[in-house]
């Protein structure tokens, strides 16, 4: 299996999303022979041009991510997926970027459960383009989700997935995800809390660590206070961690989710659950953004993507940098070489 290319599908074709792959491809040549982008050709051209204005690498169509051997030596290896776009004009939403961003992902999930790809690396997606494309899914986890439960010929809820943020010294698995905050507390229970540290601990698991250290966020300030600030830390988390613990899982908890974050960074933990998607998100992004990478747990293959969004402001000006997404395709390359 790790003779296979990783898949990297373009994201948003007005964001930052192409240039950032064209980047990656360019500052390192050798990661050309390693993966195929799927996305719109035109689009990535344009890009290439756009980082590279003294002439980019060749860029070599093929029809399909299977074709991969066949490109020539040094050339990166572009398959078109759905009709070609026009020229569409930098960091404006639009139902077309959508609809051709989600198309790419797709693309690409099917090619790695197909067995032509050893992984999916996805740039960027925007979520209002999704929208205004009529897509159902708010984002990328949701969209593989589906498409993994249909694959497997079972239920969306069948194929429960979690998304893990990680930088240098720190990683954080969500027990919710791509709701509003309201909605989020109301997902704060046991049942799912102790979903998120199975997940977890499984992947970690593949991962090559015999125990890993889950330390698991309160919800409330001081983890609750006994009661005092809230209680799901009694009624839900608490409970969770007790099961979890019955079935041999390391973890720990809740902990006060102002310093728990802190703790796993010095050592204590390997891995934080968070109740909620800001509270795991912040730690890692306030380490920076370059070199984060977002994973999503839980699938029949492996996933990861930059941590930052399509960056509207910047796209089309050729500055963005590709460090995140060069940290996601190496912790794809390693995480499926582990899971081969």
């Amino acid at each position: 299996m790790t003779d296979l290319p990783l898949a990297i599908s373009m994201g948003d074709p007005a964001g930052i999303g192409p240039e950032t792959v064209m980047r990656a491809l360019i500052e390192r040549p050798a990661l050309r022979e390693r993966v195929v982008v799927l996305g719109d050709v035109g689009t990535l051209h344009r890009a290439a041009h756009l980082v590279a204005p003294a002439g980019p690498p060749v860029l070599a169509e093929l029809s399909a991510v299977a074709d991969a051997a066949t490109r020539p030596p040094g050339a990166v290896a572009l398959v078109q997926v759905g009709e070609a776009l026009p020229a569409l004009p930098w960091g404006t939403v639009s139902a077309q970027a959508g609809r051709a961003a989600a198309a790419a992902v797709r693309a690409g999930a099917r090619a790695v459960l197909a067995g032509q790809a050893r992984a999916l690396v996805t740039a960027p997606l925007h979520k209002e383009a999704l929208a205004a494309a009529g897509e159902p899914f708010p984002g990328h986890t949701e969209l593989l989700q589906a498409l993994a439960a249909e694959h497997l010929g079972v239920a969306i809820d069948a194929v429960p997935v979690r998304m893990m943020l990680s930088a240098p010294g720190l990683a954080t698995v969500l027990v919710s995800i791509h709701v509003a905050l309201r909605e989020a507390l109301d997902a704060v229970r046991a049942p799912n809390v102790l979903q998120t540290v199975r997940i977890t601990h499984a992947h970690f698991r593949r991962m090559g660590l015999a125990r890993p250290r889950i330390a698991v966020a309160g919800l409330n300030p001081h983890a609750g206070e006994g009661g005092l600030f809230g209680r799901e830390e009694i009624e839900h988390i608490a409970p969770a961690v007790a099961a979890a613990r019955a079935e041999g899982i390391e973890a720990s908890g809740p902990h006060p989710p102002d310093t728990v974050f802190m703790r796993a960074r010095q050592g204590a933990f390997d891995v934080v659950v968070a109740m909620y998607h800001d509270q795991g998100l912040i730690p890692v992004k306030l380490l920076g953004v370059e070199h984060g990478v977002n994973t999503t747990l839980g699938l029949p293959f492996v996933r990861t993507s930059p941590d930052h969004g399509t960056a509207f402001d910047i796209a089309g000006q050729g500055i963005a940098s590709a460090d995140s997404l060069l940290a996601a395709i190496e912790a794809a390359a390693a995480a499926s070489a582990l899971s081969a």
